[in-house]
């Protein structure tokens, strides 16, 4: 099932699971206002694997340097009722037979997304943290009349000061400034008691609590092409777009600056920029089920197509429990039911830790599938008493 190597097509795959998932999340999207398209890069560790195929390197969790493993690029559409939907999801390694550049697969996923969100054209808003603070990224989305909102990394970048040039204009080449000068700019917007998971000043440890986000912005130009990086760039055009800086009070942590071209002129309008960045916040809890269900440092799965579907299946389970338009009537997740030793009920739905039980069920079959497979490529057999234990088909080689 995994490799679809059965003699009838399986759609237990991971381009069947996903293309699914994303039908249904612009159904359940369809009659949404506006929506937030959360954009979420992250790696799959695998630090003690080393025949897993096609392993590249990743950052480490919870230090520097990187470890063996896998990337992902997952977009979830949130609609202004709450509703939710994964848009896109796909897995990568940089040494795999058809991978071709990070920057590609970014790319791909943003044209995706617009193919998936063609009815909502101007009403999307991409919600992005600081792995996209990319001129590249910007100019596409710009490029597909969408909105944006990006925490920023390179406070170094070059900007036009004045954010109130025409589009298409751009300030002297001898005014601009660096990001980070254009903070003297900022002016208080707002104050928002919150609670968040934060750590004050004199506490040893996070915990969830209140505090005080205090939100500034200014205006200022950000120069941009459309298509950047390819044969088919459009021309440099200026893009009127706010700077925005949180900060939480009594917190000691660098504050939050953004980007965003929705105009945050007052109190309401920066209220609404900080509750859309802090949407990444409140779907984290769905994107850790992905990460970290599937016990990678546990087992090794040997087949490539088999891991992608493994993870994609981890996206079916996530979106029946995260209300993703996943339900009971999916045949998948009768499956990991029956695999996690559970039963089906109406009235009692089955939770996190039976479906993760039949996802790792599942991840163990293959593992020792792949395993037993090659142990007799390596040695033309199996021992012959587990042979027995098997059964004809695992006898001799296939």
């Amino acid at each position: 099932m995994a490799k679809g190597e059965t003699t009838k097509r399986s759609e237990l795959d991971a381009d069947h699971l996903i293309a699914r998932l994303r039908t249904r999340a612009a159904e359940r999207l369809a009659d949404q206002e506006e929506i937030w398209a959360i954009v979420d890069p992250s790696e799959l560790r695998k630090p003690y694997a080393k025949e897993m195929p096609d392993l590249m390197r990743v950052r480490k969790l919870g230090g520097e340097g990187t470890v063996r493993g896998y990337r992902t690029v997952n977009v979830l559409g949130v609609g202004t009722g709450g509703v939710r939907g994964l848009l896109y999801h796909h897995l990568f390694s940089s040494v795999a037979a058809d991978f071709l550049s990070e920057s590609r697969e970014i790319q791909d996923a943003l044209l995706s997304v617009d193919q998936v969100l063609a009815s909502k054209r101007g009403h999307v808003t991409y919600v992005m943290d600081t792995q996209f603070d990319d001129i590249a990224v910007w100019g596409s989305i710009w490029g597909q009349g969408n909105h944006l909102v990006c925490r920023l990394k390179h406070l170094e970048r070059l900007i036009d000061p004045e954010g109130n040039l025409a589009p298409g204009a751009h300030a002297p080449s001898n005014s601009v400034i660096s990001v980070a000068a254009a903070r003297d700019q900022l002016r208080e917007q707002a104050r928002v008691r919150t609670e968040m998971l934060v750590q004050k000043v004199g506490q040893r440890f996070s915990k969830r609590q209140p505090t005080t986000a205090v939100i500034r912005a200014c205006p200022i130009g950000i120069r941009y092409q459309t298509g950047q990086r390819t044969s088919t760039a459009g021309p440099v055009q200026s893009k009127p777009v706010w700077l925005v800086e949180v900060r939480l009070e009594n917190v000691a942590t660098d504050p939050w600056l953004l980007v965003t071209d929705w105009p945050v002129t007052d109190e309401a309008s920066a209220l609404q920029a900080f509750r859309t960045y802090r949407t990444r916040w409140a779907i984290e809890d769905c994107f850790k089920f992905t990460k970290d269900v599937l016990g990678w440092e546990d087992v090794q799965l040997l087949d490539f197509a088999g891991i992608r579907t493994l993870v994609a299946l981890g996206w079916v389970a996530a979106g029946f429990l995260y209300e993703l338009g996943v339900t009971l009537e999916w045949s998948e997740i009768r499956l990991l039911v029956r695999l996690g030793g559970g039963e089906l009920r109406e009235n009692r739905p089955p939770g996190k830790a039976l479906l993760t039980r039949g996802l790792q069920r599942l991840l163990d079959h293959w593992a020792t599938d792949a395993i037993l497979a090659d142990e007799i490529r390596r040695h033309g057999t199996l021992p012959p008493r587990l042979a027995a234990f098997l059964g004809p088909d695992w006898s001799s080689p296939s």
